[in-house]
C-alpha cells in the first residue's frame, strides 16, 4: 500500500474508532460509504466494492467493540443482562445472513437496502417519539428473536447493531446512555459471527483484491483496526458527558448524511 492509501485509512479508523464509543454504532455506519469508495478507487468492481466493504467493515468491529465495551463497562453502564439474552439470536441471525442471503444479493441492492434502512432508524430517532412509560424489554423469547433481527440487518449492511439495538432499547425505556453501553457490547457478537460468515462465504471468489481473506481486505482492516481501538475509548467517555438530547441529534443526522451517500451509490450501480 502507498503511504496516502495509509494515511486515509488510518484517519478513518481514528473517527470511526471515536463515534463507534460515542454512539455505541461499531463505526460500521461510517466505514462501509468510505471502504466502498477507497476499494472503487484500487479497482475493484462497484457491486463487489460494496460487499467487501461490508465485510471489512464488520470484522474491524471486532477490535473496536472490545475497546469501547471496556471504557463504558468501568462506568457501570452496560446491561449485561440484556446482552445475555439478545446475544444468542443475534448470532443465529447474523450467520444466517453473512453464510446465506449475503453472498446471493447484488452489492447494489445492499447498498440501496443500507441507505433505507438507515435512513429509516434516523427518522425514528429524530421524531424522538417518547414511549409509552409502562414499556419494559420483552421477555426471554421476544429478546431472542429482537436479536436475531438485529443480527441479520447488520450482517446485511456491515454494522454493528448499534442503528437497531439502541433505538429498540430507547424504545423499552432503557436510557440512552445505558442503551449505547450495552449496543457496544453487543457489536462483539455480531462482528465475529458475521465476519467468520463473510470470509467462509468469499472464499475462492473471483475478483478479489490481493490480500483478501474471503470478502474482507486485510490492509484495511489492520490498519483501521489499529487506529480505532485507540480512540473508541474517548468516545465512550464522551458518551457520558454529553447530554441525552444532543447525543440523539447527532446519531441521528451522521445516519441521515450516510444513507444519502450509500442510496446514490446503490442507484448509480
Amino acid at each position: 500500500m502507498d503511504l496516502l492509501l495509509i494515511a486515509e485509512l488510518a484517519l478513518l479508523g481514528l473517527g470511526t474508532g471515536f463515534l463507534a464509543g460515542l454512539l455505541g454504532i461499531g463505526g460500521g455506519m461510517v466505514l462501509v460509504p468510505f471502504l466502498t469508495h477507497i476499494l472503487s478507487k484500487q479497482g475493484v468492481e462497484p457491486g463487489l466494492a460494496v460487499k467487501m466493504a461490508i465485510a471489512t467493515s464488520m470484522a474491524t468491529i471486532v477490535f473496536t467493540s472490545l475497546s469501547s465495551v471496556r471504557a463504558h463497562h468501568q462506568r457501570g453502564a452496560v446491561r449485561w443482562d440484556l446482552v445475555q439474552r439478545l446475544a444468542p439470536g443475534i448470532v443465529l441471525g447474523s450467520l444466517a445472513a453473512s453464510l446465506g442471503v449475503f453472498a446471493l444479493l447484488k452489492g447494489g441492492f445492499l447498498a440501496v437496502f443500507f441507505a433505507l434502512f438507515v435512513g429509516f432508524s434516523a427518522w425514528q430517532m429524530l421524531r424522538n417519539k417518547k414511549p409509552a412509560p409502562s414499556r419494559q424489554m420483552p421477555g426471554t423469547a421476544g429478546q431472542l428473536a429482537a436479536g436475531g433481527t438485529i443480527g441479520f440487518l447488520s450482517g446485511m449492511v456491515g454494522a454493528g447493531g448499534g442503528f437497531i439495538s439502541v433505538p429498540f432499547m430507547v424504545w423499552c425505556n432503557v436510557p440512552i446512555h445505558q442503551a449505547v453501553a450495552t449496543s457496544a457490547a453487543l457489536g462483539f457478537p455480531i462482528a465475529l459471527a458475521n465476519a467468520s460468515g463473510y470470509v467462509l462465504g468469499g472464499m475462492g471468489l473471483a475478483g478479489l483484491p490481493p490480500a483478501s481473506l474471503g470478502y474482507v481486505w486485510l490492509p484495511a482492516l489492520g490498519v483501521i483496526a489499529a487506529c480505532s481501538v485507540l480512540t473508541a475509548p474517548l468516545g465512550a467517555r464522551s458518551a457520558h458527558q454529553w447530554p441525552v438530547d444532543r447525543l440523539r441529534r447527532v446519531f441521528a443526522l451522521l445516519l441521515v448524511v450516510l444513507a444519502s451517500y450509500m442510496l446514490w451509490k446503490g442507484l448509480s450501480a
